[in-house]
């Protein structure tokens, strides 16, 4: 047995739970591509003489064949996130009676479950009151939730953080045009921030993907070099913006690796495009771990 396969077995558990609601949200990628706070007003923790905790981390491991792998974090220079991390501690430590709720939306790779579910399951053993929620679309990009009616289910859903997951189906079209990707991203935060002002925002990054070539006798795929490209835009977008953000295509080895890696490792579904369950809960088990790391270092420095 391969190590991949090896790696694979060890996840079966997991994913065999989790494969019937993906395979249903699995779709072909096109060619083109304010909610009240749930917790109760308290005073600071330190008013109580309560020192939060930090919470103990999983090492996932990656297959053998992952190089050019970076740290784990969520990169977040502006403190962004430390409204989440304190309501967070504040309902670790029982000085708050209500539970705290993730928000994840995005395109198949959060529309297949697998991906926010196992992040949601890693977050809920570490924090027994926290709640992962997932709302994806097949082939959306952030245009697709830029409409009243999806702005306002993201809303009902009461997010005390809300993750944002797109980027692939913008960058798989060749006509991929930065300032237009940029202008849709700045569209669809300005309808959010008209009914979440306060909500803490967490960007993801696309995992990365290949362009079908060839012929229907003979499929040939290459790295998709737009990845690349939105994940800048990106990652610009959260800078002028002030927004956190987990870099899950640089993590896993950015434009020279990432691909490479995830497809070596037999992670990838035939269409080069989409993961197969493994993949996917490992990209959740790593997002669990660096919101639990960026969670320490917060209670580590209050």
């Amino acid at each position: 047995m391969t190590e991949g396969g090896r790696m694979r077995s060890s996840w079966i558990g997991l994913w065999l739970l989790l494969i019937p609601a993906w395979i249903s949200a699995q779709d072909q990628i096109p060619q083109m591509a304010k909610a009240e706070s749930l917790f109760s007003t308290v005073d600071s923790l330190k008013r109580y003489g309560y020192i939060a905790e930090p919470v103990a981390l999983t090492d996932f491991p990656l297959p053998a064949n992952f190089r050019n792998v970076h740290e784990n974090v969520v990169l977040d220079p502006n403190n962004a996130l430390a409204p989440f991390w304190q309501k967070l501690a504040e309902s670790t430590s029982q000085l708050a009676t209500d539970s705290v709720r993730i928000v994840h939306v995005g395109d198949s790779h959060v529309r297949g479950h697998v991906f926010p579910l196992t992040a949601g399951e890693v977050l809920h053993q570490a924090f027994d009151r926290l709640s992962y929620v997932d709302d994806g679309i097949n082939g959306a990009t952030c245009l697709t939730f830029s409409t009243p009616e999806r702005i306002r289910e993201i809303v009902e859903m009461q997010p005390d953080m809300l993750i944002i997951s797109f980027g692939t189906n913008e960058s798989h079209g060749k006509g991929y045009n930065e300032s237009r990707h940029y202008v849709q991203m700045t569209d669809f935060l300005q309808m959010l921030r008209s009914s979440l002002s306060d909500t803490p925002i967490l960007l993801t990054t696309p995992p990365g993907s290949y362009e079908r070539g060839g012929t229907r006798r003979r499929r040939t795929y290459t790295i998709n070099p737009r990845t690349k490209l939105a994940v800048q835009n990106i990652l610009k977008f959260a800078d002028e913006h002030q927004l956190a953000v987990w870099n899950l295509y640089e993590i896993f080895g950015g434009a020279e690796r990432a691909c490479l890696n995830w497809n070596g490792a037999e992670l990838m579904r035939p269409d080069h495009v989409h993961y197969l369950p493994e993949g996917y809960a490992l990209q959740g088990q790593w997002l669990s771990q660096a919101i639990i790391k960026a969670y320490n270092a917060y209670v580590e420095s209050n």
